[in-house]
């Protein structure tokens, strides 16, 4: 896990966070972090590349992600949802990185930003989303 795309993901749910909030346009969003600087020591590309994914497939991550939540998308906390909602886009759609370093950076994420058990919420439910959406990779790694 490089700082780099660790402090992209960061970023990234503060982005997400801001545009669920206020309805921004996410290039105006994607620009402001540019120009404020907080994207100088971090991945732009992998940023860019989340904030503008979890976006262009809101709904079937919502869907994706929604059977393994105690309660609706909408009434989740918009942290835990940009949290969520991450993790979930990189599992489905971002093979390469594997499942448990995923895991492992929004459970971080949550413990910096979210409330005091929503990393057990996070980690409930994107270890339920990788179980399903990379059954073989996770498979491997239970075995050994």
């Amino acid at each position: 896990m490089s700082k780099e795309r660790s402090r992209s993901r960061r970023a990234a749910v503060q982005a997400l966070y801001q545009w669920s909030i206020s309805a921004q346009p996410v290039i105006e969003i994607i620009t402001q972090f540019h120009e404020e600087g907080i994207l100088d020591e971090a991945d732009s590309k992998l940023f860019e590349k989340v904030v503008k994914g979890v976006i262009a497939e809101v709904t079937s991550v919502d869907q994706s992600v929604s059977p393994y939540l105690s309660r609706k998308i909408e009434q989740v906390d918009p942290v835990e949802k940009a949290l969520l909602r991450l993790g979930t886009y990189e599992l489905i759609y971002m093979p390469e990185v594997p499942y448990r370093v995923v895991l492992n950076e929004y459970i971080n994420l949550s413990k910096t930003f979210g409330s005091a058990k929503s990393h057990k919420f996070i980690n409930a439910a994107l270890d339920r989303v990788a179980h399903e959406s990379r059954k073989v990779e996770v498979a491997a790694h239970e075995k050994k």
